[in-house]
């Protein structure tokens, strides 16, 4: 009896496109669709096969974990919109942080589980429809207030509403 591929209908032929294996499990594929169809659902990270078990799991090609855990932010890095923040922590009284992110709340959220005490507090934010030129923008407004230390300025809470709300109203 003749057996086609499920998948291509192509005419299974054990040793050309179609293994012993295969046919004693029933599974009605030739080799081509069955290497598709299986590796479909694996996960591999540098080349090594990580069981659908594993807490991680996701299926793919990788090279890190890194990479597997943000292959779903791609539209993250490609989106524009979003919000210009200030955030400030107790633990720094003077200092405040001024980011990007497209969901200042989220990006709050993020901040807290980084932190013991959960001391982060928002101070403002604002939408921009392009949230990577106005954090540059403010960032630059921020720096002539006071000092500065990679996002973070010494500067008054008030300052940052001020700088916020001016860099997002000018480019809007």
């Amino acid at each position: 009896m003749t057996r086609n591929c499920i998948n291509c209908d192509t005419q299974l032929i054990v040793g050309k496109n179609w293994t012993d294996k295969q046919l004693n499990q029933c599974k009605y594929y030739c080799t081509d669709c069955y290497v598709t169809q299986v590796n479909g659902v694996r996960m591999f990270v540098n080349g090594k096969y990580i069981p659908m078990t594993h807490p991680l799991y996701k299926a793919g090609h990788y090279k890190t974990f890194d990479d597997a855990a943000f292959s779903s932010l791609t539209n993250y890095t490609s989106t524009k919109s979003g919000h210009v923040y200030a955030i400030t922590n107790s633990a720094w009284p003077e200092w405040v942080k001024i980011g990007k992110a497209v969901d200042a709340e989220d990006r709050l959220s993020s901040y807290q589980t980084s932190s013991p005490m959960r001391d982060y507090t928002m101070v403002h934010y604002a939408y921009s429809d392009d949230r990577n030129v106005s954090e540059k923008q403010a960032h630059k407004r921020a720096a002539k207030l006071g000092e500065k230390r990679n996002e973070w300025f010494k500067i008054s809470r008030e300052e940052a509403i001020v700088v916020i709300a001016q860099t997002v109203e000018e480019l809007a």
